[in-house]
């Protein structure tokens, strides 16, 4: 049933569901987990390595490390593809900063570009909803030490469907509303 409903971001299903935002949000849960911690002095970020099958070499680097530029750092969860079209955008935004304004980009300014270019894509059809959550680091002149979490939308519980109310449940002049 739902496959007619999970080819677009924009198509919702009977339940008012978006199949192809809650695929990007599994991948997501099913990643490793990463850690950041803000300190008056620095920030710290960690994140698991997960091995998949115990017959697979162990990678030399971090898939899930990324330095951006010289003062913000970039730890992920999730598919590793969506990340490094993130981080290549954010390296980009970084220099082009650098390169028109001779002095690093405020962190808080990157990571607000970068969530408006994330969230972006679940709004046009033809595109797929990033499948990563990130923790961007840094520090600048401005506010010092920065942590921030970019991750996916909250799950709502699913509300009950609407149903008409019967006329002895409308509330009459002399009875206060009730919630139904």
């Amino acid at each position: 049933m739902s496959r007619r409903y999970d080819s677009r971001t924009t198509i919702f299903s009977p339940e008012g569901r978006l199949y192809q935002v809650e695929y990007a949000m599994e991948a997501i849960s099913h990643a490793g987990t990463a850690i950041g911690v803000l300190a008056s002095d620095g920030v710290v970020l960690a994140a698991e390595k997960k091995m998949n099958s115990k017959l697979l070499e162990p990678a030399k680097s971090s898939e899930k490390m990324y330095m951006i530029d010289d003062h913000v750092a970039c730890a992920v969860a999730g598919i590793t593809a969506d990340a490094n079209i993130l981080i290549n955008q954010a390296r980009l935004h970084a220099q082009r900063y650098l390169y028109n304004y001779q002095e690093p980009q405020p962190v808080e300014q990157l990571v607000q570009r970068l969530c408006d270019e994330k969230q972006a894509y679940t709004q046009y059809g033809g595109l797929r909803p990033f499948g990563v959550a990130m923790l961007y680091a840094g520090w600048d002149a401005i506010h010092g030490f920065q942590l921030y979490q970019v991750r996916r939308p909250r799950r709502r519980a699913a509300q009950p469907p609407a149903r008409a109310h019967p006329a002895s449940r409308l509330p009459s002049a002399h009875q206060p509303p009730r919630p139904l």
